[in-house]
């Protein structure tokens, strides 16, 4: 194998890595937007809570996958933001193929 298809694994695994966080992270973050949603409408469900914390839990729920995607979702070559395709296939900044 040479050097080259050796770093093209090696882009092709962090890539495939970095999109399976990306995937939970968004799971994740929509889960609990649409659970504090539905806490927001029916306080009794789980307890009561003040509709101020949940719209600030919402917001920081928010806030705190925009982050994560801007620390993770980049090119694992040249460190730039993929944009917001989740099927990349290439960097569109450096042409690195991704798959």
């Amino acid at each position: 194998m040479t050097m080259q298809k050796s770093a093209d694994k090696q882009v092709a695994r962090e890539f495939w890595l970095r999109q399976g966080r990306q995937l939970l992270a968004i799971a994740i973050s929509v889960f609990l937007v649409l659970l504090m949603a539905v806490l927001y409408k029916r306080h009794d469900l789980l307890g009561e809570f003040a509709n101020t914390t949940l719209a600030t839990a919402q917001l920081v729920v928010i806030t705190a996958f925009i982050a994560f995607t801007a620390y993770n979702w980049r090119c694992p070559k040249c460190k730039k933001y993929l944009g917001p395709n989740i099927s990349n296939r290439a960097c569109r900044h450096c042409r690195t193929r991704l798959r």
